[in-house]
């Protein structure tokens, strides 16, 4: 939202003496076309005197600070050479100061007018201090600014009350953006647009919108930027019925099609799903910048339309501008493609179209924890240090979670300690990442070092906190924690916290607490709660309680194959076969198929995945014939395979083993066996909970052939070494 704009014609000059207005030299300043000349006009004004003048200093001022010729830090130069500079002169500083990318010089400026300046601050200083304290997110800053507008007179004034508002809109405090807004003698176009834009970047549409009703029925005519802000408000509510009527008011009342409307009204309907509406107005659209390009890129991403998106990206007429292929590659990202992400991006790379920032690496990062690609991931850290670039928040939590997921929980932590200032979001990674590794009790100590640096934790970090415990069995901390967040930390316990506590108290096998908890929370149990419960009563085969689960998680989500499949597992490892055919036929009957298990294993950068007894493999004869010594070399040291937990009946016992060997963990650990040095560890992804007859063979693989083998599943991570995984057998 774009702070509202304050005339500086308005501004009055203390020192009304312009004698020298009209002066050959004065009138000069305005006619420079480069910072040469205008140095002359400088150095001019200091032979003949007149640079003493403050209204003709101020001119050489505003032109240093405001103009096309604007050389800020020259401006602070002059302006301090002036012997009594007036408050114009302040004020233009002050305004330049707070539209610079250190907003805050504004605020230094301003302590220094009140210091020794010989002047009050008046109605026109304030807007761009509040301005500055609204880019700078100090919301204890700006609300002391308010109080010196109010002590000062100008509360009532229509430009200071609007940049008030917009303050308090920026910070997230609509309580006080409303009682700035009802509280003005007088409201303007801007004072309503500020609002409108306001409540619907900070989430209350409804509001938004109602606002916008009110603001027609007290006969002010909305322009271009009020609609901007009620079309945001449509998007949020996925309105698009609501949608079409403002994109019909606009044209109905002619309210001007500047490209940034027509790319919010293009925004609306990418946002509320409707693709058709959107490209009707995007093929229509007379002029098209780059976002109008990237909103209909995003828009068939997650439409899931990633053809029409790629025929897309191939007509743009330059793809020079990173933000297409930002586009492009945190499109497939987010919708769980992370191959085709790391295409793109090879593809940039190749180009040398437009060089990757940092959006690309961390939606790159990101494609590089979902698929396990360590080395990949690697290399991008690498050419991070190679360009230079400055390792803030969002590059070092995106590497601290590519780290983790990939299964380098060390690198993680180096890159974690290599940085001073960590953020919420940086200390919850890590706490996360030590928590899937089964590290349970390093992450509570790591929470502990946060409260000790002073920095609060979010609903997040409880999450990844309580998952921690949930790994390691901490039951009694993860009690501890979740009673905390409330009593000590006001943050209220939400679906999330609850699901994880019903996981810490299910793995634990303290069903009836984790229904009894369930049953008294305060807001209905979501799908991960009873996905949770369901999951407890699979490894504690409890089939009255999973019943009970699996009912109330289809209720809400009728298309939850993994519902099914849970229920169906646990009645084929108690040997409940007619219930397992009875359960696939109801999957059938309503069109949902099991997810096949998937498990890839990275290679000389390249990920190569395995589906259950495939054999699409280029090196398939040899991974099988691994498979076969492997399990020679099983049997000949009394392994026997467990044959509970086949979930398809297989009468005929080879038959039973060959189901289970034919695992896709297990063509992906044979694979690593073939292609991997013996000091290189074997780390595998599988999109599904690992079996414990896989579990069981691989912990024994790990001491048979010496190796170092880290499998993540779908729940957490299983570091094998010398005949023992690193969950303790507890997952």
């Amino acid at each position: 939202m774009a702070a509202p704009s304050v005339p500086l014609t308005n501004f009055v000059t203390v020192n009304n003496d312009r004698y020298f207005a009209n002066h050959p030299t004065v009138t000069l300043i305005e006619k420079c076309s480069n910072s040469r000349q205008l140095k002359q006009i400088h150095a001019q004004m200091l032979r003949c005197g007149l640079f003493f003048d403050p209204f003709s200093a101020s001119k050489l001022v505003q032109s240093y600070a405001l103009s096309e010729l604007s050389s800020l830090d020259y401006a602070y130069k002059v302006f301090d050479q002036i012997p009594q500079p007036n408050l114009y002169s302040w004020n233009i500083l002050i305004r330049a100061s707070a539209s610079s990318p250190q907003p805050i010089n504004c605020l230094l400026m301003f302590i220094r007018l009140l210091h020794v300046g010989g002047e009050k601050p008046n109605k026109f200083t304030y807007p761009f201090v509040i301005k500055a304290s609204a880019k700078l997110d100090d919301f204890q800053l700006g609300k002391g600014i308010h109080g010196m507008v109010i002590k000062e007179g100008f509360s009532s004034d229509l430009f200071v009350s609007n940049c008030l508002i917009y303050f308090y809109a920026e910070c997230g405090c609509l309580d006080m953006a409303r009682r700035v807004f009802s509280s003005m003698p007088e409201r303007d176009i801007v004072s309503w647009n500020t609002m409108i834009n306001g409540l619907a970047q900070n989430g209350y549409v409804d509001e938004a919108v109602e606002c916008f009703h009110r603001m027609e029925e007290e006969g002010l005519k909305p322009n271009d930027v009020t609609m901007v802000g009620v079309l945001s408000a449509c998007g949020k509510k996925s309105d698009v019925k609501f949608g079409r009527w403002v994109h019909s008011y606009i044209e109905t009342n002619r309210i001007r099609l500047s490209l940034i409307l027509c790319n919010a009204i293009l925004d609306m309907y990418t946002k509320c799903g409707s693709m058709k509406d959107a490209k009707k107005l995007f093929d229509n659209m007379v002029e098209k910048d780059i976002i109008s390009w990237t909103t209909m890129l995003a828009g068939y991403a997650k439409s899931g339309d990633f053809n029409a998106a790629r025929v897309l990206f191939d007509k743009l007429p330059s793809k020079e501008d990173i933000a297409t292929w930002n586009a492009l590659i945190s499109a497939y990202e987010q919708s769980g493609n992370p191959n085709e992400a790391i295409t793109v991006f090879n593809e940039l790379q190749l180009s040398k179209a437009s060089k990757p920032d940092e959006v690309t690496l961390v939606s790159t990062l990101s494609a590089c924890s979902q698929l396990g690609a360590t080395e990949f991931g690697s290399w991008i850290h690498v050419y991070m240090k190679k360009e230079g670039m400055r390792l803030n928040r969002h590059l070092v939590t995106a590497l601290v979670d590519m780290y983790s997921k990939c299964g380098d929980l060390h690198k993680a932590l180096e890159v974690f300690n290599s940085v001073d200032k960590r953020d919420v979001f940086v200390w919850s990674a890590m706490i996360a990442g030590l928590g899937m590794h089964g590290r349970g009790g390093d992450a509570i100590e790591l929470f502990l070092k946060m409260q000790e640096a002073k920095v609060k934790p979010s609903s997040v970090t409880f999450t990844n906190l309580l998952a921690a415990c949930s790994h390691s069995g901490l039951v009694e901390e993860g009690r501890e924690f979740f009673v905390q967040m409330e009593q000590n930390y006001k943050i209220a316990p939400g679906v999330e916290h609850y699901a994880c506590m019903v996981d810490i108290l299910g793995r634990a096998g303290l069903l009836e607490d984790a229904v009894d908890l369930i049953k008294n929370m305060p807001m209905a149990p979501g799908a991960s709660v009873w996905g949770a419960l369901l999951g407890a009563c699979k490894l504690h085969r409890n089939v009255d309680l999973a019943e009970y689960a699996c009912n109330s998680l289809l209720e809400i989500e009728p298309q939850n194959h993994g519902a099914y499949v849970l229920l169906s597992n646990i009645y084929a490892n108690l040997g409940k076969w007619d219930k397992v055919s009875e359960l696939r036929k109801r999957m059938r009957d309503v069109g949902l198929k099991k997810e096949p298990g998937c498990s890839s294993v990275e290679v000389n950068g390249v990920v190569h995945e395995f589906l259950v007894g495939d054999s699409r493999h280029p090196l398939c004869k040899k991974i099988y014939s691994k498979l076969d010594e492997v399990a020679a070399r099983l049997k000949h040291v009394g392994y026997v395979s467990d044959k509970s937990q086949l979930l398809q009946l297989v009468k005929e016992e080879d038959m039973q083993e060959k189901a289970l060997y034919l695992h896709s963990e297990r063509l992906a650990l044979a694979f690593g066996l073939i292609t991997l040095g013996p000091s290189q560890p074997i780390r595998i992804v599988k999109n599904l909970r690992v079996c414990e007859d896989c579990h069981s063979v691989i912990k024994l693989v790990s001491k048979l052939y010496d190796r170092e083998i880290v499998l993540r599943d779908r729940y957490r991570f299983h570091h094998f070494r010398g005949g023992s995984c690193s969950c303790m057998d507890y997952w």
